[in-house]
């Protein structure tokens, strides 16, 4: 059996991390297989360079006339008018099983899409996101809007009629879909009912993400031995979707002096804290620093506005540090209440603080290390996908 992951990129967003990863835990049970990618980013052999970046280009041309030419709205959705032909590649041919990930910003069009779901192999489908039944965008938020009509993302008829051209071909090929939280398969069931959704959580490097020395962390990261450490991170710290800002709101009504916050991702030093609030700025930093990072602080926040099973939680977790989120999407799957972390009410900053009092005040420490070692095994997420291949 050979399997052909299908990814934008190979190690840059939760969703090409969490396929890169199942790549490996695959990998080490035995299947042969390989990720197709169009931006590469190490030399593994396995990872297969396809295509450029001008399909990504001329995708954001045609998205600008929609919104308005209003560049801040430029990256919320994608209309996969032009992609990347990877039917006719050898890889792709010699492949048993098309296991999709996250494809989009000029990866796969849905010309392209009716030409894989169509080519007699068996596609599976991991949804990091809802984009693929949806539109135009990749999460529904607060839109009631049905078939994707009057989208207050693009204006026009396209996120109606892409609704629709993919729909139909779900309709008329049946991929099997797969949710990496309970969340996202519910919500891709009532989308897409009389399809095949499954839920398999992502999995999680054991042997790279696990506990160590908090101090050791601390002095080797310089940051601060006797203070109590909270870590956000995101890859873009300025994007609204992260929450960065209500987490500022929680540390202000915090007023603890022993505070100290740890930022990770890019534009870290362009959000505004509260004023008596110390920060150490990273700025965008590896998958190898991240264990260090994890195990260095007390809390990890999340305040995250959309999502669905965020790779940083169960990161954290693994490296057996709790964690406060927002009550939305697959988090409160992920965080047990009061067990190994604290579930805050939607957009609640008075909640979230007093989530992240909670954790500093109670030692949750193992109580996290375990949940993230039983739900995020490499053995069992990689024989629950060969299950799922072999059906």
């Amino acid at each position: 059996m050979k399997v052909l992951l299908v990814s934008t990129s190979e190690r840059t967003g939760g969703g090409a991390i969490a396929a890169r990863r199942l790549m490996e835990a695959l990998a080490k049970n035995n299947v042969e297989v390989k990720m197709m990618v169009r931006d590469k980013q190490t030399n593994d052999p396995r990872v297969v360079r396809v295509g450029n970046k001008i399909p990504k280009l001329l995708e954001r041309l045609a998205i600008l006339p929609h919104i308005g030419f209003n560049r801040s709205r430029l990256w919320q959705a994608d209309i996969a008018n032009t992609g990347i032909s990877i039917t006719n590649t050898p890889e792709f041919q010699e492949a048993d099983i098309i296991h999709l990930h996250w494809i989009n910003q000029g990866m796969i069009s849905l010309d392209e899409m009716g030409k894989i779901m169509s080519s007699g192999k068996r596609i599976i489908w991991t949804l990091h996101d809802e984009w693929a039944y949806l539109g135009v965008c990749h999460y529904r938020g607060n839109c009631t809007e049905k078939e994707c009509l009057n989208c207050p993302l693009l204006s026009g008829t396209l996120p109606h009629s892409n609704y629709i051209r993919k729909h139909e071909m779900y309709h008329r090929w049946h991929p099997t879909f797969v949710g990496c939280s309970k969340w996202i398969a519910q919500e891709a069931q009532k989308a897409l009912p009389g399809e095949q959704i499954h839920h398999i959580n992502n999995c999680i490097p054991a042997n790279l993400f696990r506990p160590t020395d908090m101090q050791q962390a601390r002095k080797t990261l310089s940051l601060p031995a006797d203070k109590q450490l909270i870590l956000f991170c995101s890859q873009k710290v300025t994007d609204e979707r992260k929450g960065m800002k209500y987490l500022a709101e929680a540390l202000q009504k915090l007023q603890n002096a022993n505070l100290h916050l740890v930022i990770v991702g890019k534009g870290s030093e362009q959000i505004p804290l509260p004023d008596g609030i110390e920060a150490t700025h990273f700025g965008s930093v590896g998958e190898e620093m991240m264990p260090q990072l994890y195990n260095a602080v007390d809390v990890f926040v999340t305040p995250s506005l959309q999502d669905n099973l965020p790779n940083t939680i169960a990161e954290a977790m693994s490296c057996g540090t709790p964690c406060v989120g927002f009550d939305i999407g697959g988090i409160p799957e992920m965080i047990d209440h009061l067990q190994n972390g604290y579930v805050a009410r939607y957009r609640q900053t008075d909640d979230l603080a007093a989530g992240i009092r909670y954790v500093l005040c109670h030692d949750l420490r193992q109580n996290a290390r375990l949940k993230a070692a039983s739900a995020y095994d490499e053995t069992s997420v990689a024989q629950q996908y060969i299950k799922l291949y072999q059906a």
